[in-house]
């Protein structure tokens, strides 16, 4: 049961944090008409803030468990956006000095996942 622990913890967390990603971009999108997409802005931004206090909190303090980090750090974070993870791991890098590898990671996320994107959607759109 203990190694079953951090997977349903995970789970639990991502569940959640999937739930309010969603009905957070309802409440903001469904407010404002725009072209620039608000909700998921406002949910990766609310997303980056939210993990970077969990991992402070966790490194300055060491207040935040494994439970927890399971639960809200790689659960609720991870389900509520991807973009939190993204930004963490970038921050460690620029902490660590490794500013190359920080701009090819950063970069290379942003270029590679739109071009891959483009990809599979070009991909369905002659296949199907």
């Amino acid at each position: 049961m203990d190694l079953l622990k951090p997977f349903i913890l995970v789970g639990i967390g991502g569940m959640i944090g999937s739930i309010s990603r969603y009905a957070l971009q309802l409440l903001i999108s469904g407010r404002t008409f725009s072209l620039f997409p608000w909700g998921t802005f406002a949910v990766n931004i609310a997303g980056c803030l939210l993990i970077g206090v969990l991992v402070g909190l966790e490194s300055r303090h060491e207040l935040v468990s494994d439970p927890l980090k399971w639960l809200f750090i790689t659960g609720f974070c991870g389900g509520f956006t991807t973009f939190s993870t993204y930004s963490i791991e970038g921050l460690g890098l620029l902490q660590q000095q490794q500013y190359l590898l920080f701009f090819g990671y950063a970069g290379g996320s942003v270029i590679a996942g739109l071009l891959v994107t483009f990809m599979g959607y070009s991909m369905v759109r002659v296949i199907l």
